[in-house]
């Protein structure tokens, strides 16, 4: 077999981001067949959360915007502070600040490092992070960009650029080992053809994903109910590098007990994502009107925070409701939202939707899909209207706008429900109604590899310092989110850390003099 300067494990964003940084003689390994290349990113909507001045700090590297549209465009900058500040506080300051820091100050040259370099089309994502107010497209929740066809398109932009650069990529070819000599990774063991094959190589890129395919490990880690979870995205992410990093000595970190999970579609399947519909099975409408459980009761604030800062919490929405009873909840909402809800997550040739013309009709189509408590329904619906007719007497200044933390909620001097709803609460009074069954869909894991902030390096166990020939990125990489982190995070964090480790890879060849 020939030395390779680089072996990337992984064909997802991280690990193209690293393979497209290793300059030559790179191998991509993946024990995935071809047809599921891309990892979980394949399985994203392509957000990637970056600092920015503003929509004409951004015009160069989108493709759907004309200095004209960008003049009807409300966009505020989204500072280094204000990046730093929301994965601080959504991971109860748990995260390490030198990752946080790594990440957001290299966020804004990773797009245009990958808009350049892999031809990555990014948009502006108007379908999923701006609501048309007083004619004008009002952004929200700071993140602003997208790519085009979404995770099907970044990784048909990374596969057309690997190619260019000659990476040679082995699919159905499963890691089982690291190579270890003289005190470094020199390589990997695989299973290629049904033969196991060593290959040598300088350095060695770690970007396998996390566990969150594995039931075995979702059970030990994350809980006993985690056996029920969808899988969002590829089956492929089992952790299997996890315990061969360990092997050469490298220091597990992070949040092993919790996880990145959101709602998501009961009828979904339940083992892996669909590579035809992907991140559409996503249910994110929930701020827009209420959740239930089969008892008829609500159990999250749909309106804590806005949708990207509360879709993959801890608690909240995913895990709350694969612990209701059944492991499911129903998303309900009248004519007043239905009109705001994303065409992509809601169509009706997406998802099944139940419509009704009251709210006891409502109740007993329910019944027939799991709910239990259909009185318990209609009480709930009636008390959660009291509760927003009452803060709404006494407020009548706030207006409704689903682009900002409007203020409209259920509490008020004579109203407390438990639990609140504390923006963008509306009677659900105006048929038609509709309601959509979710569940839990679990995406990644937090908890990985302990890699210095500057290398993307993994780090000993046993003594701290760098281990020379291996690096890692993506989700493999732990200590940066805890319990729930910024929409749009992850795949900045894998291009970022991506680069970082294929550069240092490169640095790990021997040089001619």
């Amino acid at each position: 077999m020939s030395m390779y300067d680089c072996i990337v494990v992984g064909s997802g964003h991280a690990g193209s981001c690293a393979a497209l940084s290793a300059k030559e003689h790179v191998l991509m390994v993946d024990k995935c067949p071809a047809e599921w290349v891309g990892g979980n990113g394949y399985f994203t909507a392509g957000a990637h959360r970056t600092v920015h001045s503003g929509v004409d700090d951004l015009l160069s590297i989108v493709r759907n915007v004309t200095p004209e549209q960008a003049q009807v465009i409300d966009m505020e900058p989204y500072t280094r502070e204000e990046f730093v500040e929301d994965i601080m506080r959504l991971g109860a300051r748990r995260s390490d600040p030198s990752l946080v820091a790594a990440l957001v100050d290299n966020s804004r040259q990773a797009l245009t490092w990958l808009a350049q370099k892999a031809q990555v089309p990014f948009i502006l994502s108007f379908h999923r992070q701006a609501f048309e107010v007083n004619g004008r497209q009002r952004f929200w929740g700071g993140l602003v960009t997208s790519v085009e066809d979404g995770g099907k398109g970044l990784i048909r932009a990374h596969q057309a650029a690997l190619k260019d650069a000659g990476v040679e990529i082995w699919f159905d070819c499963p890691v089982f080992d690291l190579v270890k000599r003289d005190g470094r990774v020199a390589g990997v063991v695989v299973r290629k053809d049904g033969l196991e094959v060593q290959i040598e190589s300088h350095a060695v890129v770690l970007a396998a994903g996390g566990f969150e395919a594995n039931s075995e490990l979702r059970v030990a880690h994350l809980g006993q109910s985690w056996d029920k979870a969808k899988i969002r995205g590829t089956p492929y992410n089992t952790g299997d590098c996890f315990a061969m990093a360990q092997s050469a000595g490298a220091k597990l970190t992070g949040d092993w007990s919790s996880c990145h999970s959101t709602c998501w579609d009961w009828n979904a399947p339940s083992l892996a994502g669909a590579r035809d519909l992907t991140n559409q099975y996503t249910k994110s409408g929930y701020p827009l009107g209420i959740m239930i459980n089969a008892h008829g009761l609500r159990f999250v604030d749909e309106g804590e925070d806005y949708r990207n800062y509360t879709y993959a919490k801890d608690l909240q929405f995913g895990k709350a409701i694969l612990l209701q009873p059944g492991g499911f909840a129903f998303q309900i909402w009248d004519t007043k939202a239905l009109g705001y809800l994303r065409k992509e997550e809601y169509g009706d040739e997406v998802v099944e939707k139940i419509y009704a013309g009251s709210v006891e009709e409502l109740a007993h189509k329910l019944s027939a899909i799991g709910l239990q408590n259909g009185a318990q329904l209609i009480e709930t619906l009636r008390t959660y209207n009291q509760g927003v007719k009452e803060h709404m007497s006494e407020h009548p200044e706030l207006k409704w706008d689903p682009a900002v933390k409007d203020g409209l909620s259920t509490e008020s001097s004579s109203t407390s429900l438990s639990p609140p709803k504390s923006n963008w609460a509306l009677k659900i009074d105006e048929p038609p109604f509709v309601a959509v069954k979710v569940t839990c869909g679990i995406t990644f894991t937090f908890g990985g590899l302990a890699i210095d902030p500057n290398s993307a390096a993994v780090l000993s166990e046993s003594t701290g310092a760098p281990i020379p020939g291996l690096f890692c990125t993506g989700e493999m990489v732990g200590n940066l989110f805890w319990s729930n982190y910024p929409g749009g995070s992850g795949l900045t964090a894998g291009a970022v850390f991506g680069r970082k480790a294929g550069e240092s890879a490169w640095k790990c060849i021997p040089k001619m003099n």
